[in-house]
């Protein structure tokens, strides 16, 4: 899928968590309608086949109960997309990355290949069909999370690059696979945050490490072998970059990934680099725009849902600016762009309770519109306005009203936007307190009533009050700006009877 990732670790958010965000959008010209559920563990299969690439394989018995944000429409498959499981561990599965033709022509992708003239059919690998549900139940901390999915990339292959993050509450992970069977992993240095922007990313890679203690760095068995085999490494003075041996520097690149990764690090760090001008240490087009950097300030949560909602705003790039250069308004692919399917920031916190340290942000559709809602992820069952989608549109639940808010918003957009800030703040604000409310009654309960159960449904309670403020609000917002845009209709007349 084309999106988005930010990588924050826990010595540079605000409050200790861990945090991983990642915007899943749409391919061009589709949308794919997407909820929020809870698996739990006697849902979980024990063979897994997926739909796309035929590909099958027998499942651990022993799954815990997860979340996830599949498809609305099963008819390609799951895609659970994010979720956090039992034990407090996350994953984002997965942001689709480039390669180059060495990498690909040296280990090319497991592709399905139907049944034809005689042929047998040829399973393909895995994608990010399958990722999320055949990992996530199934481990206990970010570095298992690596360990479990280079171990299936090894045997099975994939059909696709992508990019994977693991998370718990002391450590984030970062996967990208290599070609159709092999994979680089690195861990998220505590102080700094990583953008992700559609593209291999890793940059700096310590084969010493990856080889050894594997204290940041991990990869293939015989990742080593297949460097040397093929001349990936382009170094010239010995110090190995992934990027340059397994990634790509494109025209493509250019216009609809390195933009944004140079939006997102602007932002963190305006004032470690040069952004902009003739004399930019960094412009949109750079390809050495670094994978991971420390910030001038701690990171929020609404950080995050800032830059990943971003349209280039207060640079000549925005496509709803105005005034300045025409030839530069909307040039590059945006953050928050039309076909985002959701949102899902993982705040992982350290300072809590197992049993309600784990907290899933979301928000549905287009980023420039939408509101980011809080909720607990150990519960039982998702509330309906989250989970309750389909395929037709509906006020009914947050996906739908979601896409309508921004529909409508975006025809007349400098009408709109007071109410789309106001919206985003009532829900963020909101969900703040009810969170606040929620975390003091857990506290007071007892270790006792962990174990019968009795937070779980304390938990269910909140999010299901989240959600009622989250369609209460968004039901205000979508009246605000339907009158708006109604209002500014070009068949108006400003005559009236009488």
């Amino acid at each position: 899928m084309p999106c988005t990732t930010l990588l924050v670790g826990r010595a540079a958010t605000y409050d200790g968590s861990t945090m991983t965000a990642r915007n899943e959008d749409s391919g061009a010209g589709g949308f794919d309608a997407k909820k929020l559920i809870v698996v739990e563990p006697e849902d979980q299969p024990g063979k897994y086949q997926s739909v796309l690439s035929h590909f099958e394989m027998d499942l651990p018995d022993d799954p815990m109960r997860y979340t996830a944000m599949p498809n609305a429409d099963p008819k390609e498959g799951i895609w659970g997309a994010a979720g956090v499981n039992a034990a407090n561990v996350s994953m984002t599965a997965t942001e689709t990355i480039t390669s180059n033709e060495r990498v690909l022509g040296a280990d090319p992708l497991v592709k399905y290949i139907p049944a034809a003239n005689g042929q047998p059919e040829r399973a393909g690998g895995i994608g990010e069909e399958d990722i999320v549900t055949i990992t996530l139940p199934y481990i206990h901390s970010a570095r298992e999370g690596v360990q479990r999915l280079g171990a299936i990339l090894t045997e099975f292959g994939t059909y696709e690059m992508n990019g994977i993050a693991f998370q718990d509450v002391d450590e984030i992970w970062w996967l990208e696979t290599i070609g159709g069977h092999h994979w680089i992993a690195r861990r998220v240095p505590d102080n700094a945050y990583v953008v992700m922007p559609n593209q291999l990313g890793i940059d700096d890679f310590d084969l010493a490490d990856a080889f050894g203690e594997q204290k940041e760095y991990m990869c293939s068995p015989d990742l080593r072998e297949f460097i040397e085999d093929n001349h990936l490494d382009l170094s010239l003075d010995g110090k190995f970059n992934a990027r340059y041996a397994f990634g790509s520097a494109s025209d493509a690149d250019h216009c609809y990934n390195t933009p944004r990764a140079w939006y997102m690090e602007r932002y963190f760090n305006p004032h470690t680099a040069k952004w902009d001008g003739e004399d930019a240490d960094f412009t949109p087009e750079s390809d050495d725009i670094p994978w991971c950097r420390v910030p001038e300030r701690r990171i929020t949560v609404e950080d995050a849902k800032y830059v990943l909602s971003s349209y280039y705003q207060g640079t000549p790039y925005d496509p709803y600016g105005k005034g300045g250069d025409d030839t530069k308004r909307g040039i590059y692919r945006p953050i928050g762009i039309n076909r985002n399917n959701f949102l899902s920031l993982v705040q992982i916190r350290p300072y809590v309770d197992k049993a309600y340290r784990a907290i899933e942000w979301v928000a549905f559709g287009s980023n420039a519109f939408n509101a980011f809602l809080p909720l607990y992820a150990n519960i039982h069952k998702a509330p309906a306005y989250v989970s309750n989608v389909g395929t037709d549109a509906t006020t009914e639940n947050l996906y739908w009203a979601s896409r309508l808010v921004g529909a409508v918003s975006d025809a007349h957009f400098a009408n709109c936007i007071p109410h789309i800030e106001r919206y985003q703040m009532a829900v963020a604000s909101r969900g703040y307190a009810i969170l606040a409310e929620y975390d003091k009654k857990a506290a007071q309960l007892t270790a006792a009533s962990a174990a019968e159960g009795v937070i779980q449904n304390l938990l269910d309670e909140a999010d299901e009050k989240l959600s009622a403020m989250a369609k209460e609000e968004t039901t205000k917002a979508l009246n605000n700006v339907l009158y708006e845009s109604s209002m500014h209709m070009k068949n108006a007349f400003s005559r009236a009877d009488g």
